[in-house]
């Protein structure tokens, strides 16, 4: 049983697996590491799957990796001291699932759902070397994370998953543009892809997703 900073919930790869790769996962505000890790049975067999549970509690059975509030103009406003806690606990849970699965940071994705991907994206930007790779659906970019970036050559060769739906009304698709057009500055490998979808993950995104992910442990060109 792995020891971790965070609540968790796991599936190991299959026995059989010579290189496991590890997938952390992070839910979205409201829920629990229940959510994501429903996908589990979905997700490649080599991979490890780890599905945490953020640290803040809104009540029972619901948590959130940080408090946020939408102002009337639309812009968002976040507790900055519980997102800079609950990265670098994240950090600190990822560092210890790869000590003590043996699985390092060159075959680590993390990734996660709205505010789950917002985590998974500022993680990629501030700590790349705890990773090879970040999936992001339906999250944005957090301009907290902005100054934080890692220097350039730490982001060399490091992919980046990003989906969102045309018709999410929690996070619209004009932040994915902007996280695209950010990312555009970067040494990252990124792929969009978008989907006539909400704030879900519909069967389609899904196993797009999943082709990426083998993409990774192929070694294919990312498309």
């Amino acid at each position: 049983m792995l020891n971790l900073p965070l609540s968790f919930l796991q599936r190991p790869a299959a026995p059989a697996t010579p290189r496991p790769w590890l997938l952390v996962l992070m839910h979205g505000v409201g829920s629990n590491e229940h959510d994501l890790f429903a996908l589990a049975a979905q997700l490649p067999e080599h991979f490890h799957v780890l599905s945490l549970r953020a640290p803040h509690r809104m009540r029972p059975g619901a948590h959130a990796w940080f408090d946020f509030s939408i102002e009337p103009n639309g812009e968002r406003t976040i507790d900055e001291a519980q997102e800079a806690h609950s990265r670098a606990v994240a950090a600190e849970a990822i560092a210890a699932a790869q000590a003590q699965t043996g699985i390092p940071p060159e075959r680590t994705v993390v990734g996660g759902f709205s505010q789950g991907g917002i985590m998974a994206l500022s993680l990629l930007l501030t700590r790349p070397e705890l990773m090879h790779a970040a999936l992001v659906w339906h999250g944005r970019l957090l301009a907290q994370a902005v100054p934080l970036t890692a220097p350039h050559d730490a982001l060399v060769g490091k992919r980046l998953w990003v989906s969102h739906g045309s018709h999410d009304a929690v996070i619209p698709v004009q932040h994915a543009h902007a996280l695209r057009h950010h990312m555009d500055s970067l040494p990252v490998s990124v792929t969009y892809r978008e989907f006539p979808s909400a704030h879900e993950i519909r069967p389609g995104e899904l196993a797009a997703t999943l082709e990426w992910l083998e993409s990774l442990v192929t070694g294919a060109v990312p498309f």
